[in-house]
């Protein structure tokens, strides 16, 4: 099942992608694509409705953030060895965590806007795990029960507030558009294995991304059950689990976005999703 959200920014309805390849309307069914609906229950309903019989959405309507309610965007860094080694660092010893700011949420295909003073905006597409159920003190044998599904995220970082000024990544990471998601939540009985789903990242119609989740350093699975020793996971929350090789730091010379450029990126199976760059006002 892939559930959606469409419509005007800050007015989004729920949604899902019927299997004829229309978006249906699920306003006045649920009340967006959040909370309790994420849970086993709330998706067991969702998939009994008869989709065909739902309003057909405008194709033209734009699509939203795929989920609602996120209390925390959690980024795991450095999580694929040959990203670490062209970012010229360790594979870690545990996951590395830092947050990026819930108010970086966009749509999939919302502009990336470059914010004043950044000189060095990459691109960095990942596999997003979205939390269904409340975890605490989870096992890795059942981490995974606590998804609701999974999507596309671009994790857009400016490299220059992330390592050239003092401080952690947060503030490098957390810029107003750095974090679209969708174009929908795939959900977990839809995915056959997390941890062999390919992905890739174009600029300009040039390939710079092309990798695959099986070369993830730490699977789903563990980073989950490893997040919900130090914080209680919630429905909505976002995990954004680290990249593939072929971001723009890693180029020799490294390239970096400007305005007029567009970002297109995917993975098997979760849709893909297209950005413009654009200069903030």
């Amino acid at each position: 099942m892939k559930l959606l959200r469409h419509g005007p920014a800050g007015a989004e309805r729920p949604g899902l992608l019927h299997s004829d390849g229309t978006i249906r309307d699920l306003t006045g069914l649920v009340p967006d694509i959040g909370g309790a609906i994420l849970s086993d229950a709330g998706l067991a309903m969702l998939r009994g409705l008869d989709a065909a019989s739902l309003p057909v959405v405008d194709p033209a309507n734009r699509l939203g953030p795929c989920v609602t309610g996120t209390g925390k965007f959690i980024c795991i860094g450095l999580n694929y060895a040959d990203h670490a080694a062209e970012s010229g660092m360790a594979v870690p010893p545990e996951p590395v965590i830092f947050m990026k700011a819930t108010s970086a949420i966009v749509g999939p295909n919302d502009p990336i806007v470059i914010p004043r003073g950044a000189v060095k905006t990459d691109w960095e597409v990942e596999l997003a795990v979205i939390i269904g159920t409340r975890a605490k003190y989870v096992a890795e044998a059942d981490a995974l029960a606590h998804v609701a599904g999974y999507a596309v995220t671009n994790d857009v970082s400016e490299r220059s507030f992330q390592n050239e000024r003092s401080g952690q990544w947060t503030k490098g990471k957390s810029c107003d558009s750095f974090g679209q998601i969708g174009p929908w939540l795939v959900t977990r009985d839809a995915v056959a294995d997390p941890q062999d789903l390919a992905m890739w990242l174009t600029v300009n119609g040039e390939t710079v991304q092309n990798g695959s989740t099986r070369t993830m350093v730490y699977g789903v699975a563990h980073i989950v059950s490893y997040l919900s020793q130090f914080m209680t996971l919630h429905p909505g929350d976002i995990i954004s689990t680290g990249t593939p090789p072929g971001v723009g730091m890693g180029f020799k010379p490294p390239r970096f976005l400007k305005p007029g450029d567009v970002v297109e990126l995917g993975i098997a199976g979760l849709g893909q999703q297209r950005q413009d760059v654009l200069a903030d006002a």
